[in-house]
């Protein structure tokens, strides 16, 4: 890969030094899920532990890819994502925070289910990019990355990218037809 595309740096959720504390996740209405976050300093005390605190708070909750500030009530512009093992991955760069994402490109779109720990009830259909690069910063180094993913990852970056900006993926959805029941199996 080249050094365009560096991807994390070596980076990895023990940079952050602490063990992180699981956080309850706000469900929508929560106005703080509809609020633009601010973008924050990457190397800052409560980043730091914001970050390692949505890694404790993700590994804990079954099903779950990716998880952002908002979602635990801090309208801040950072989040965490893990695809591994999902069955629809792809590329997968491991368990990583990102701050002040965004994104720089993205290509090939393609319509797919997404569902949300902050709309439990509810999965939509929802068109993104299937080929993506990111740019952001590590919590903890403050390091600036570039990140090239595609497929699953790709659609966990965007998803967890429009939380920080204020936007649930029924804000993303062609209309009220590609809204769906979430299907719970025992």
């Amino acid at each position: 890969m080249s050094e365009e595309y560096a991807g994390l740096g070596g980076w990895t959720p023990d940079v952050l030094a602490l063990p992180g504390q699981v956080r309850a996740v706000v469900a929508a209405p929560n106005p703080v899920l509809s609020r633009p976050g601010g973008e924050v300093d990457p190397t800052a005390e409560e980043t730091v532990r914001l970050a390692a605190d949505l890694i404790a708070t993700m590994r804990v909750s079954p099903g779950c890819v990716g998880l952002a500030a908002p979602q635990v009530g801090v309208g801040a512009q950072v989040f965490a994502v893990d695809i591994t093992g999902h069955p629809k991955a792809v590329t997968v760069h491991g368990t990583f925070a990102l701050c002040n994402a965004r994104v720089v490109e993205a290509s090939r779109w393609k319509a797919g289910r997404e569902g949300c720990m902050s709309v439990p009830d509810l999965t939509g259909d929802v068109k993104r990019a299937s080929r993506l690069v990111v740019e952001g910063e590590l919590p903890g180094t403050g390091k600036s990355v570039r990140l090239a993913t595609d497929g699953f990852e790709a659609r966990a970056l965007q998803h967890e990218i429009d939380h920080c900006a204020g936007l649930l993926f029924l804000d993303r959805v062609a209309g009220a037809h590609a809204v769906y029941q979430r299907k719970v199996y025992l």
